[in-house]
């Protein structure tokens, strides 16, 4: 009888037992998907992102669908990280797989006390760092979106954070793999890619935005092409593992991030579609690495056959 195949993965100092995760802001808290899926089968649960104090987000019409995605600007809407510890990591305590805890801030100082404070807490595994964001200090400037910022914030965080720190870089950039090598020179441990691209929709009827807050973050199988392309980019210049996200909805999906260079894969709009498809991938990456005879998924990692090395 073969053995099963092994589906252990690292991700930094991190073990995981699968590659497979929900994305942050698609799974809410994890308790909120308990009675849907078994969390136990899933490498980790990525919470919805935590600020320092609850935050109320933007006003709706907040979400809206599109040809094979869907607009969101929910504007980062959390209990806070006191609320979260309190009232949410009982739960995930009980859960057995790894906890990895999305946050923000408005600040370098933000980010820094979330850091310091969330690495603290017993039963998280690690944090994703969200760079996404404005920096109010620097006239609101997205932090992920400048170099020399990115390196700032990512630094002050890495020095203050004792748990291993994955950075979750933004699309809207001009070269998404120079920004990676700026988040692995500043000390992040791992990479997440991508979070939404920037999009809007218009009613025709009306003549008004879909979204109250006019433009939203794209996310859903629109964009895997782009977020598959990134990957494979990033893969090339750093040395740090990547977790690949972006429209992943089938095992096959999944696979593919694996093949361009991502170590882990994270699931997010298709959660809201069905809300058992983390579990079915991870059965899925299964069953193909038994079909194909392979026995470790690392061996799967950046093993696509290109014909160049040129775009």
């Amino acid at each position: 009888m073969a053995n099963k195949p092994n589906l252990k993965v690292n991700i930094g100092k991190l073990t995981l037992k699968n590659p497979v995760m929900s994305a942050s802001g698609t799974f809410g808290y994890g308790d909120e998907y308990a009675e849907f899926v078994d969390l136990s089968t899933l490498g980790a649960i990525v919470v919805k992102g935590l600020s320092l104090k609850p935050k109320q987000g933007n006003p709706p019409p907040r979400i809206a669908e599109t040809p094979s995605g869907m607009l969101n600007a929910i504007g980062l809407q959390n209990i806070g990280i006191d609320n979260f510890i309190k009232k949410k990591m009982p739960f995930l305590r009980t859960c057995k797989t790894k906890v990895i805890v999305n946050f923000f801030g408005d600040s370098i100082d933000e980010y820094v006390k979330a850091a310091e404070k969330l690495s603290s807490v017993d039963g998280i595994d690690a944090l994703e760092m969200n760079i996404s964001c404005p920096n109010k200090q620097e006239g609101w400037i997205v932090f992920g979106t400048d170099p020399k910022v990115t390196h700032k914030v990512v630094s002050a965080v890495r020095s203050a954070a004792k748990l291993p720190l994955i950075v979750k870089l933004s699309p809207n950039v001009t070269d998404i793999s120079y920004m990676a090598q700026v988040a692995e020179d500043a000390g992040a441990d791992a990479l997440s890619l991508i979070n939404t691209l920037t999009g809007m929709a218009i009613d025709v009827q009306s003549r008004k935005p879909k979204l109250a807050n006019i433009t939203g973050g794209l996310s859903g199988p629109a964009i895997k092409p782009v977020a598959l392309r990134m990957v494979w980019e990033c893969f090339r210049k750093v040395h740090i593992p990547i977790i690949g996200m972006g429209g992943i909805i089938t095992s096959d999906d999944a696979i593919e991030f694996i093949l361009a260079g991502a170590s882990a894969v994270a699931v997010g709009t298709a959660n809201f579609i069905y809300p058992g498809v983390t579990s079915d991938i991870v059965r899925g990456i299964r069953t193909y690495m038994s079909s194909e005879g392979i026995t470790s998924i690392t061996d799967l990692t950046g093993a696509i056959k290109c014909r160049t090395n040129r775009l």
